[in-house]
Order: C-alpha cells, then structure tokens, then sequence
C-alpha cells in the first residue's frame, strides 16, 4: 500500500519529550476542590471534550471509471520488528556557548562519526540538522559527549572562515602569494566543537508498516518523519539545496533567468506522506556580486546604484573572494568608499610600532599587489563583525550557487516564473521517473538498514468523471458544459442588469475611451445587459501622471466632482495605465468602494476585442446584482440536503503579505451565500489580522453588548435575503490551512461561528459541515498513454487518500496549461449527514458557479470568492504609510506590540454586493 497524507506545515524539529510535571501536595495532603461556579470560560472550554476529524463513511460510485496513475510511489518495508532510537543533539563551542549558526551542525556530526565510528558502534544516523538524531538500533550508551575540531566552518554546504585579525585590522607588507600562506594557516586555527547525544525516545519500525497497511498508531507520525529525514539527508549528501522536503540540484540545466538578477530554479519534492514531484523556488544569480546588483536594480553601471538598497538585497549572502576563494557571509557595506575607508594596519616586525591607517583601497592594490579597476569608487563589502570589521572590495567579490531569493518578487518575474515552471503531463511524468532513478535511494544505506523500499513506477489508481452539472442561462434556455467549458453564444445571460446613471475615467494615455464605451455597450445589448451612454468621460489631466498613486485619484475625483452636481454615478469603468498590477488600483478601489460606495470595474486595456469585453461584462453584471449562470438544480430546489432546509455555504481565507513582507497585516475574508434557495449569489466580510497569522480571529468579537465579528453580519445578510429565514445547516469551506491546524479550525474557529449564532439566539443550533480545500499539496494524476490531463470532474477517494479520515481528490476544471493540480478536500464535520456522492457532487457544482468566467474552476467558488475579497480589500491598506485608526479588531502583533491597523468599512451601497468580482 503507498504511503499517505502529506503533512503541508513546514518540517519541525523534534524534540526530547518533556519531562513529566511534579506532583504538587498541599502540605496538609488535603486537596482543593474546584468549584465548577467559579471556573473561568476558558477553563471550561479547556474541559470539555475536543473535536477530532470525522472518519469516512464511505466511498462515492457515480461517474464513469477512469484508470490514471499518480506521482505517488510504493514503499515497502522488510524490518519491521526493528526500532528507530531517537537522541537529543547539543552542539556547543568550547566555552560552552550553543552553536547558533545556521548548517554547521550537519558538519560537525560528520566529523563526529568520522572520528569516532567506533565508540558509535559504526553505525549511520539520520540527523535533521539541528536538535535530533535517529539511528536504526541503539547507540552503545544512553548518553555520550565527544569533542571534535574543525578545520573550517561549514555553513550550508561551504566553508566560512573569518580573516579578522585580533582588532578588526589586516597584515600587511606581504606578496600575494605570501599573505594566501597566511589565510591558509588561519583557516587551519580550527575551532573545537562540543557534541552531547542524549536518548530521547524508541520508535517502533511498526508503525511503518501498520501506517503503509492503513493503520495507524501513535508513533506513525513520528516514524514517518524518521524517514522523512533520511530523505533530506541522502539529498544534503548530494550537495542540494533544502527547503523543507523540496530539494534543488545545482544544475544549470534546472535554472530559469527571471529578470532582475534572480533564477528560478527546479527542483524535487520528496515525501513520505503522499509524492515525489516537481518544485520550484527562486535563488541568486551566482557570479559577480556587482553583476547580480546591476541586473537586481536595472542599473546602468555600479555607479548609479542604490546602495541603501543594496545593503538591505545582500544581508547574509554568501560569496567567495578572489584570489584566495575563501567564504564569508555578507553583514553590510562600509559607510565610506572604498579608497576613503580607512582600518588599522599591523607594523609587520616591530611590534613597538604604532598601527598605521590606510585605505582598504590601498591595502589591496599597494599591499597585496591586487588591481582593482572600479572599486575605489564604491562602498566596501563588510564581512567581519558588528565590533570588528572587515572590508573587501566589491569587485573581488563573488556570489557562491544554491542561495535562495526570498523578497518579494516583481510582477515580471512572477509571470515568468510561472509560465516557465509549466510542463505538460508527459513532460512532468518522464522528469519524476528521471529523478527517482537519479535518486538511487535503494543505495542510501539507513533506508537499506531499516528494510525500506521505495518503488520507481507511478501508482495505478482508480478515478471516477462526474458528469458536469447543467447550467441555465437568460430565458431558461440550457447551457451545455463540454469539457468544462461554455459559450454565450446566441444566449443572454440569466439575470442581466442595466447600466445606467455611470462614466468612464482613463488614467491610460494610449486608449480611445470613447470608442471603448460604445463597443461594451455593442456588446452589452447581445447578451441583455443594456448601457445608457455614459454621462461624461474623464481624461486624467497629463500633469498628474507622474503623481504619487494617492494623488491621482484624488485629483481625479476633483475633476469629476464639478461635472456630477446630483452626486457620484452608481457604476464607473476606470482604464489604468499598466497590465497588471498598476498602483492606483488600491486607492481608486478604496475611495469608490469605502469612500462612495461606487460599483466599478477596472480595465487594463491592451489589445481589446469582443471577447475580452463579453469577459468584462461577466464581472461587471456579477457586482451589479446580476447572475450570469446558475445551476438547474437551484431553481428546481433539487440540491440534496441543501434546497430542501435552509443551509448557508461559508467560504473563508486568509490573505498573507508577499514573502519578505513580515510587517504586513494579513487580511481574513469569509464570503456566504444569500438569496436561499440559490447557492450562485454570495456577499463578503473582512477584516485585518496580525501578519502571517493563518487562523480567523474576527468571527466573533464581542464588544460590549454588541458583536462586531465577520459571523453576524454574514447571517443577518443571509436572514433578510432568504425570506426572514434562520440557516439551519451551515457548510464552511476553509482554505489555507494545514493538516497540523485541522484541530484549530474544529475548536477555535468553529467555536467562534457557534457564539456568533448563540449571540444572535441562544436557542439557535445549526448543524455544520466543515470541508478543508487545499491546493498547496505535490499529489499529480495522468493519464497512462495520453497527452491529455485528467478529465474535467474527475475525483478520487481511494489508494492515495488517508486510509480512515474523510478526504478525497477532485479536478473539476480542464487543465488547459501545465499539469492539473487536483484539490484535495478533506471533511473535518459532517452533522448535515451527506453521502459521498452527494458530497463530492455538490463541491462539483460549486465549482460551476463561479460568475467571472464561462468555465468551471479548480476549487469550489466560495473559497475562490473569498480569496479575491482577502486580495482586493488588501490593496487598501497597501499605501498607506500609517493607519487611520490606532484601533484594531483585537489582533496584536505581539503582547503589547502595535494593533493591527484597521481596514476602512465598505460603503453601505456595495457591501452587499459581489464587489470582488
């Protein structure tokens, strides 16, 4: 049977179990009854028995049977009876002070076993690089303390040695060849490292294999995780690049330029939860450092660089220099040129003498007879310490390889990134079986010593194609899906709205706005939307263009104030100056839809046609009330389990800054279905959080006698569109979350949803069913002997799903580019009591109903919805250089850090609406 369930939460660092709490006795030996009057709410919530993921109930049948394979490899296991022994790892210099510095350790535990394979018994290990180390069997003792000296410093896969002289000031009077003598003999002072391995713990190898047979134990997740590490290790031998269970080779055949001085690199992701498949990550152009900073800035020369942030781009890069191709980490530039920086040089023979002052400049080309050519003009780069520095000149400087690129990327090199990172099913499939030869984990010799297998041919799994819902468009007439796809043509749509009392604004120089407005009102007519003539076109006033963002739209909104006397217009197209991504979207989206209450529809007008504006008119229909599509099965009231009792659909998500961007609030949207017996319309709520934080804090949020949380407006909303009519069920989709945080959203978020309806009426007991959607997972399915990606509406529930919880795969949409990747929806709760067929089909349906394209997509729209909210509502925030309030929703930073700042509320006209579209 193949391994399972993926854990998607980065890989954490076991730890010795803690030791057990001391008992406490009164000195009378007279306990203290607890009064359960007096207990605080969250004693009490701490008390009561925890939710715990419901088991599956069953498998679905309907649809056609398909046969596909999937990058998920079996492992078998010939050890059983044997045992992993766990050991605590503490690494500390000779003066007993931790080692701190990032990717010594695995260097050091080398040496260890090096130097003392006997006193280890000779026996391998698997270490995660920090805290923990496994072997297969026991050590000779329980505890065992060894000291081992380095002749260098590794860190991450190279050598750093430090070249400071005691005060921070070099030797001079030295040929070159000599002062390399010098360097090599301090590189040789070696540093003596303290090693104390402590058992921890005993994992049987068991609960491998009852966890491959579907059993699961309480060591399993540990054991796995044993495994897991073995993985990460075999590929550290081979000189990658880690991050988490990907691995990247340094290959050049893998590497993408994406612009800027940064490469996106293609790597592996191992796992023994679930694959083996393709990943990517972003790392430094290795090579001259000055290079890498003129591609990074789009410089025309070292001189016009900006070397504030150049300081901030190099932080902890790695480089080599020449001659002598040492290895230091960058901690900062000089604050003078490198010809004005000056540093106490050493008297070489006469130790009387006082130091003399010269220039690094100087000390390298007088010195050291090294030419510089254009350093002399530009900062130094400091290697040493905060006390003690060290200074090189920027052209002696070389980035070294596999460096990972963590800020955040521009728009360019996200498009790049992704179009390159695409490969068609063939194409993925023949690179796995490649990277599982090239892997050659059967000569690893700990996966050989545990009786590990791993097989190199894809898994055979069975699927099933669930036939496509049918849709409904203007007059009733049917809509078919083919291949997850449609077509208005000769069709209106279902409920069209009429756009009246609107303008146009263009901040774009290159467009006719003019001509624009009468081909979407052409186009409008056809599908019966009808577009009055738009009251007045606004051209941006070409002295503002080169204005800060803010600016412009507040110009823009004096421009148009004197020409609207009965106030702002109910809809505005407004065209922006770039594709994507332009800097006034956020504050023109704020001020239209926080300050006004205006309904609006940016346009980034390139090459216009009737397509491209019949799409536009999908979004502005869907925010102007209208419905494009729906399902026959809402009118009909034939939904099982949903038309025939009142049943809201929640979905929620969380929105997170851009890598780099740690100060950033992350902004939580739930979206709710109104309009029951319908499940095609939907409203959104957000809020603010603290930055990084996955889990909602805002769903409910008492203050006084009032609650201000995102639950109570969702339901009052629900309550006044649905007929006066209270939810009976309540179906929540979460995305975003890890299975490490399942526990969370049954205990903590749930708990919040459940306030809110108590607030509202205490005798109020909806039942919930609660489905987690995630696409973060390496899971890919093919099909054997096709070009072809899997089938829209396929879905898989057994093989490589959890062996006992409730979770099953689903590619509702057509992969037209790449690969599909497939959701993985998992059922946490299921009080409503549906079927698997009912299940699976009703989350095939709601990927249907998705009003801002004629095909069906990969996840259900809710959480789609939900995701453009958190993204769009975002961008308010995004200019802001300080926060309008100093209040928040109760979210800190940290204890008694800054509140979050809090976003503007949306206008009473459009809150309601479908706005994110």
């Amino acid at each position: 049977m193949e391994p399972s369930d993926k854990r998607e939460d980065t890989e954490e660092v076991l730890q010795p179990p803690p030791p057990p709490p001391p008992s406490v006795i009164p000195p009378d030996g007279v306990g203290v009854p607890v009064n359960p009057e007096h207990t605080s709410e969250s004693v009490k919530k701490a008390m009561m028995p925890k939710r715990v993921p419901v088991s599956r109930r069953g498998f679905g049948s309907r649809g056609q049977k398909i046969q596909l394979l999937t990058n998920h490899f079996k492992v078998g296991i010939s050890n059983a009876g044997g045992h992993f022994f766990h050991y605590s790892v503490a690494l500390s210099y000779e003066d007993g002070h931790p080692v701190e510095m990032k990717g010594v350790g695995r260097k050091i535990m080398d040496k260890v076993l090096e130097t003392y394979d006997t006193e280890l018994s000779v026996k391998d290990f698997a270490y995660d690089g920090e805290k923990s180390l496994f072997t297969v069997g026991a050590l000779p003792h329980n505890k065992l303390e060894f000291t081992v000296v380095l002749d260098s410093v590794s860190s991450n896969r190279s050598n750093v040695v430090s070249r400071n002289t005691e005060n921070g000031s070099h030797d001079g009077n030295e040929s070159p060849e000599g002062a390399d003598r010098k360097r090599l003999r301090r590189a040789s002072q070696s540093k003596t490292f303290k090693v104390e391995i402590s058992f921890a713990a005993k994992i049987p190898m068991q609960a491998i294999a009852s966890a491959l047979r579907g059993q699961e134990s309480e060591n399993s997740q540990e054991a796995l995780r044993v495994l897991d590490i073995i993985l990460r290790q075999h590929a550290a031998k081979q000189g990658c690049l880690l991050v988490r269970q990907s691995f990247f080779h340094d290959n050049a055949r893998n590497f993408t330029d994406l612009g800027g001085g940064v490469l996106g690199c293609r790597g592996f992701h191992s796992s023994f939860r679930a694959t083996q498949d393709g990943s990517t990550t972003t790392i430094i152009q290795p090579g001259p450092l000055v290079d890498f900073l003129i591609a990074n800035q789009d410089a025309r020369d070292p001189f016009q660089l900006d070397w504030s942030k150049a300081k901030r781009t190099l932080k902890n890069l790695r480089i080599k220099v020449k001659p002598s191709n040492q290895e230091y980490r960058i901690v900062g530039l000089s604050e003078n040129l490198c010809k004005e920086q000056l540093f106490a040089l050493k008297n070489k023979g006469n130790d009387d003498a006082e130091d003399i002052e010269v220039t690094v400049y100087d000390y390298f080309v007088n010195y050291r007879k090294i030419g510089l050519h254009y350093s002399g003009d530009l900062p130094c780069v400091n290697v040493g310490k905060p006390k003690r520095p060290t200074f090189l000149p920027i052209e002696l400087c070389f980035l070294v390889p596999l460096q990972r690129y963590t800020k955040a990327l521009t728009v360019h090199q996200r498009t790049t990134l992704v179009e390159r990172s695409r490969q068609k099913p063939q194409e993925k499939m023949m690179i796995l079986t490649d990277v599982m030869k090239t892997n050659n984990y059967e000569a690893d010799p700990l996966l050989r010593s545990c009786g590990i297998s791993i097989s190199t041919q894809f898994t055979q799994v069975e699927g099933r194609v669930l036939p496509a819902p049918r849709l409904k468009a203007g007059n009733g007439e049917d809509l078919i899906a083919r291949n997850g796809r449609w077509n208005f043509n000769n069709k209106r749509l279902a409920e069209p709205s009429k756009i009246n009392n609107w303008a146009a604004v263009n901040f774009s120089a290159r467009c006719d706005t003019r001509g624009l407005c009468r081909d979407l009102a052409r186009v409008g007519e056809t599908k019966g939307i009808f577009i009055d003539p738009p009251i007045d076109i606004f051209e941006e006033n070409p002295q503002f263009r080169r204005a800060p963002p803010m600016v412009r739209v507040e110009k823009m909104f004096e421009q148009m104030k004197p020409q609207l006397p009965d106030g702002p217009p109910h809809f505005i197209v407004c065209l922006l100056p770039d594709r994507k991504n332009s800097d006034i979207y956020g504050p023109w989206k704020r001020k239209c839809l926080a300050e006004f209450g205006i309904f609006n529809q940016c346009l980034a007008p390139g090459r216009v046609n009737d397509q491209y504006l019949m799409n536009v008119l999908l979004k502005i229909n869907a925010k102007l009330g209208g419905l494009n599509t729906l399902l026959a099965i809402e009118p009909s009231r034939s939904i099982p389990l949903v038309s025939k009792v009142p049943t809201i659909i929640f979905g929620m998500d969380v929105s997170h800054g851009s890598p780099g961007q740690s100060d950033i609030p992350s902004v939580a949207a739930v979206v709710s279905s109104r309009c029951w017996p319908l499940i095609s319309r939907y409203r959104a709520s957000v809020r603010t959080q603290s930055p990084k934080v996955e889990m909602i804090d805002s769903l409910f949020k008492p203050v006084s006698d009032k609650d201000l949380g995102i639950i109570r407006e969702l339901l009052l909303e629900f309550y006044v569109s649905s007929g006066q009519t209270k939810p009976t069920q309540i179906i929540i989709f979460r995305d975003g979350v890890s299975e490490s945080q399942f526990n969370q959203v049954l205990n903590i978020e749930l708990d919040q949803i459940i306030e809110a309806c108590k607030f509202l009426d205490e005798k109020w007991n909806p039942k919930f069913t609660i489905i987690i959607a995630q696409k973060n997972h390496h899971t890919k399915f093919f099909q054997a002997g096709s070009q072809d990606n899997v089938p829209p509406g396929t879905v898989i529930d057994s093989k490589v799903c959890h062996p006992t919880h409730y979770d099953f795969y689903m590619c509702a949409h057509a992969g037209m580019i790449g690969t599909t990747r497939p959701t993985h929806y998992h059922v946490l709760l299921d009080e409503i009591g549906f079927s698997a067929d009912d299940l699976q089909e009703l989350i095939h349906s709601l990927s249907y109903v998705y009003q801002r394209s004629t095909n069906a997509i990969s996840i259900v729209a809710p959480v789609r919805y939900a995701h453009l909210a958190a993204t769009q509502v975002s961008q308010f925030i995004k200019f802001d250089d300080s926060s309008e309030t100093s209040s928040s929703h109760g979210s800190l930073t940290s204890v008694g850090g800054p509140p979050v700042p809090e976003l503007p509320k949306l206008h009473d006209k459009v809150c309601s609406s479908m706005f994110f579209c």
